[in-house]
């Protein structure tokens, strides 16, 4: 009995020694600066004064009512989303042909899974090149075929779609790559049971593949819609948000507002909405597979 008794303290003193260290890092790094954002979002202060002016709920307001440009960017980040969900179907046929087994399909993978360990700043500083309006490739070709230039950065009504494209390049990888592992451990015997029973491919990708993919789509969804309110290193390091703010994205009107302006209070008021619009895409998207499943 006593030797049950020792043995099982024992267990929670290995339990609680390895949680201890976590729940502190956790504690420190989240939590406590959850709560002082949380806290300062309340404020006017500056990022300098030590006196913190206590405004309420003025800084939600003044987002929410009076800055139509927080809802030009948010608009801007929706097409990051909207250029991502339409590429979803592609990430799957993609992947689809990755688990094919097709000749040279590891070369194929490491080529498609590279934009993504790429650095993002590299990445920015190459598609600046190739948008060039002096020497870029794409100019130069349109030229060939004796088309007029088109200004990918500096023209307000494309602008976020050559961003996009540039999203697209350098995330679609991991979405690939994510498919695949799924597409790879789907039960085969259902599949070889529906081949026998006649069902066509598309019935196939439709009864057996998607609900099981489920799962991994959900995540997907997730990450774009996560990945397209958080974008920021591509239109900071390409554009910093121009021409005329045609491409400035809720972040980097968030960092703007801290830095530029001085203004921390209103930023943190800033990051607790934009956490505030993740969490309510997350639910509803729950929701509507919920309802699917």
């Amino acid at each position: 009995m006593f030797k049950n008794t020792d043995l099982k303290m024992q267990k929670n003193l290995v339990l609680v020694t390895f949680l201890f260290i976590p729940t502190i890092l956790i504690s420190l790094f989240m939590i406590y600066p959850l709560i002082r954002l949380v806290a300062l979002s309340f404020t006017s202060w500056d990022g300098l004064n030590p006196t913190k002016t206590f405004v309420g709920l003025q800084n939600f307001k003044k987002i929410i009512f009076d800055s139509p440009e927080v809802w030009v960017s948010l608009k801007n980040n929706g097409v990051y989303f909207v250029g991502h969900l339409l590429f979803i179907p592609i990430e799957l046929f993609l992947a689809f042909l990755l688990d094919q087994r097709v000749r040279f399909s590891k070369m194929f993978k490491t080529i498609t899974f590279l934009p993504y360990i790429i650095n993002t700043v590299a990445v920015a500083c190459m598609f600046i090149f190739l948008y060039s309006s002096q020497d870029g490739v794409l100019n130069s070709m349109l030229q060939f075929f004796h088309m007029d230039k088109i200004g990918w950065l500096s023209d307000p009504k494309i602008v976020n779609y050559s961003l996009t494209g540039v999203s697209i390049w350098k995330f679609s990888g991991i979405h690939i790559i994510l498919f695949l592992a799924a597409f790879q451990s789907l039960p085969t015997d259902m599949i070889e049971a529906s081949i026998i029973d006649g069902a066509s491919t598309f019935k196939q990708f439709y009864h057996i593949v998607l609900p099981n993919i489920k799962p991994v789509v959900e995540i997907v969804l997730f990450l774009n819609v996560r990945g397209a309110l958080q974008i920021f290193d591509i239109p900071y390091v390409m554009t910093s948000g121009g021409p005329n703010h045609a491409s400035e994205t809720f972040t980097i009107q968030t960092i703007n507002t801290a830095f530029q302006y001085q203004n921390f209070g209103l930023a943190c008021a800033m990051a607790i909405v934009l956490m505030i619009i993740i969490i309510i895409f997350s639910i509803i998207q729950k929701k509507l597979f919920n309802l699917k499943g």
